[in-house]
């Protein structure tokens, strides 16, 4: 059993690791994913009020509350398969959260790449308007870390510099499900 947890800036690449992935058949299990069920349950728009959620919900349930309510999930995914994927850990209270129910069998990935290479990426990909104002990024890029996410990063077990080509980088993420995060650590020291 193995749980791979991602942590990165916006636009640094975390969406693809998990789209390679779903690919191979290996589940991921989508911390956003929470805060968008918790925002339709409130009756509120995920597109304008997840990050007003995401606070809210650090508010009332600790600041790990995304990683607590994510964990049910990732217990039903390792019932049938070895290996599980957790998309977009946000602070280290939520490292921490994992690393305590999963121990050795959770490996944190932290995907960088610089903010030019991001706001690029982000303004082809067009989601929505935060994604193509590089104020917005930069506000939405702040709040990630104060929620601790750089320290989160800091702490990864695993760094991919997603510098490169699309291929390359696929290419290093299935080297990640298929040979283990040693073999990007002896690539990458």
């Amino acid at each position: 059993m193995r749980v791979i947890g991602t942590v990165g800036l916006p636009g640094s690449g975390k969406g693809e690791l998990a789209e390679v992935a779903r690919e191979a058949g290996i589940p991921v299990v989508t911390m956003g994913d929470i805060i968008r069920e918790e925002c339709r349950a409130r009756g509120l728009d995920p597109a304008t009020d997840h990050g007003k959620i995401a606070k809210a919900l650090r508010e009332e349930e600790g600041d790990d509350a995304i990683a607590a309510r994510s964990l049910p999930v990732i217990e039903d995914h390792l019932d049938a398969n070895d290996v599980v994927v957790v998309d977009g850990l946000r602070s280290d209270v939520e490292l921490d959260r994992f690393r305590d129910a999963f121990g050795d069998e959770f490996i944190l990935v932290s995907v960088e790449a610089p903010f030019e290479t991001r706001a690029e990426r982000l303004g082809d990909r067009g989601r929505d308007e935060s994604d193509t104002d590089v104020e917005s990024l930069k506000k939405r890029e702040a709040r990630e870390l104060d929620f601790g996410m750089g320290e989160a990063m800091d702490r990864a077990d695993v760094v991919i510099q997603n510098t490169g080509t699309l291929d390359e980088y696929r290419e290093t993420i299935t080297r990640l499900f298929e040979e283990g995060p040693d073999a990007l650590a002896e690539a990458n020291p």
